[in-house]
């Protein structure tokens, strides 16, 4: 699931990774891409449907603009909590907290945070967030392999929300 507003610059580079990825997987058999934009608790009922969960969005990573980290499984429960959130990503706590209550939480689930430099008004990403995407996309489609070959946490095969984003490392 890619988050953001394109119309921020920055803050939508998560949508721009998403594209990335469904550009770049090989076998997109099972994997479902869901444009989260703002976020909204409409998209509790993906994340509840999901076998697996990749979250890709802008998030304050006290780094380097363009700078990608991958927060796996509790890791990203954990950042969700740290206080250093974005706009969205409250809103995504609150969403994996719901699912949490309901026992929907995937156990597969990991965020994507890529450090924004502006989220000024702007239809592109700054040069160093631009130059992330491709790190991005390769860190998801990485996740979203290993995942595949574990037979205890399958990505979903229906056509419900899956997977999305990617990175880590700058």
């Amino acid at each position: 699931m890619g988050i953001g507003n394109t119309l921020l610059s920055d803050e939508g580079i998560g949508l721009h990774v998403l594209e990335a990825v469904r550009a770049s997987l090989p076998d997109t058999s099972g994997v479902t891409f869901l444009d989260g934009g703002t976020l909204s608790f409409v998209l509790a009922a993906d994340i509840a449907a999901a076998d697996a969960l990749i979250v890709i969005d802008a998030a304050r990573l006290d780094a380097e603009p363009g700078t990608v980290r991958c927060f796996d499984g509790e890791a990203m429960d954990t950042f969700l909590t740290s206080g250093r959130l974005s706009v969205h990503e409250v809103g995504l706590a609150d969403l994996i907290d719901m699912a949490r209550l309901t026992g929907d939480l995937p156990v597969s689930r990991a965020l994507i945070g890529i450090q924004p430099e502006s989220v000024d008004w702007g239809m592109q990403p700054s040069d160093a967030v631009a130059a992330s995407v491709s790190r991005a996309a390769a860190r998801v489609v990485e996740l979203i392999e290993r995942w595949r070959g574990d037979e205890v946490v399958p990505v979903a095969a229906s056509d419900r929300a899956s997977a999305v984003s990617t990175g880590e490392g700058r």
